[in-house]
């Protein structure tokens, strides 16, 4: 990341970027970073987005062989493409033969490093992995979007907030303009604002819908998910919540498998140390091929809602359902 910075602020911007890893919120803010640094990202004419694998890679690159119109750049995004797991013969070579002015953002959400489209760009452009940061990481993260908005928020009312709230920066970032604009008139964040706005009227709701999921309670869990609902929580929120909820599950049983103590745990999941035996608990409710083949669908969930196969609130239903009939 610290690279890609540089290259906006010396203007040395290069051909190929591949932004890839879990944390999405970052790819989309660098992705937009380089956008915005290329050209106008509302030039529909230098501008193009390419997303899924439904796509055509011989449209792609007549586009990428195209000068860009009255503009110094065109920007080509490419968004989940799978092209780094499984990629066209020649595809290195007819890159190599692109103008100056095209620029290709490359997004994935997983890459095989072994893949020669991903030794290729990482040679000729700059590939950077974007996963949660760490715990201080996100601590000084937080505490610098609190200066930027004149709010303060303590250490003890930051871990409590990463506590109840997990990690995953786009509902961090989502839950923060909430606290804001709840203390427009007062600097200090405190832990009865933190669960006020936050904790009470929807993680509580999130950690009890999971608990009657892990129960089986279908009825339950339905009810707590609509509650969530009319609390105005998207349901593409409430399923990275799911996922990141049994992926962290998946690996907590993994590692207490290999004999690891709760603070190896807590460092290698980025969670708190004093969490850790709340998720040990959970976990041991399931077997690894269940949990990892959870995560699985979440992702497929994300997926076709994205792809507009299923709507976004039917399809989390209906996962939540089939999680409860496990």
């Amino acid at each position: 990341m610290k690279t890609i910075n540089q290259d906006i602020q010396n203007n040395q911007m290069k051909a190929f970027y591949l932004l890839y890893g879990k944390e999405d919120y970052l790819k989309h803010q660098y992705r937009d970073k380089l956008v915005k640094a290329l050209a106008n990202p509302e030039d529909n004419m230098n501008v193009r987005i390419f997303q899924g694998n439904g796509w055509n890679v011989t449209e792609l690159m007549e586009l990428a062989n195209t000068l860009p119109f009255f503009a110094d750049s065109r920007v080509i995004v490419v968004e989940d493409s799978n092209l780094f797991k499984k990629t066209p013969e020649n595809l290195e070579k007819e890159l190599e033969s692109l103008p100056d002015t095209t620029h290709i953002l490359f997004v994935e959400s997983e890459v095989d490093k072994r893949n020669r489209l991903y030794k290729w760009i990482s040679k000729n452009g700059y590939a950077c992995e974007m996963n949660t940061p760490d715990e201080k990481m996100l601590l000084a993260w937080i505490k610098g979007l609190c200066r930027e908005e004149g709010k303060i928020m303590d250490d003890a009312v930051i871990f409590y907030f990463l506590e109840h709230m997990g990690t995953d920066m786009l509902l961090l970032r989502n839950e923060l303009e909430k606290l804001f604009c709840y203390k427009l008139d007062s600097a200090n964040i405190t832990l009865d604002d933190v669960q006020t706005v936050c904790v009470t009227q929807a993680t509580s709701k999130m950690f009890a819908m999971l608990d009657a999921i892990g129960m089986r309670n279908r009825k339950q869990a339905l009810l707590l998910y609509r509650d969530l609902l009319a609390l105005r929580e998207s349901p593409i929120g409430i399923l990275r919540m799911l996922q990141r909820h049994y992926n962290i599950l998946m690996q907590v049983l993994a590692l207490s498998k290999d004999g690891k103590n709760n603070k190896e745990m807590a460092a290698a999941c980025s969670i708190p140390p004093f969490s850790v035996k709340k998720y040990a608990s959970q976990a041991g409710k399931y077997t690894l091929d269940q949990l990892e083949d959870m995560v699985d669908q979440c992702q497929d969930t994300e997926q076709q809602i994205k792809s507009g196969n299923v709507k976004d609130i039917v399809g989390v239903e209906l996962l939540i359902v089939g999680f409860c009939e496990k």
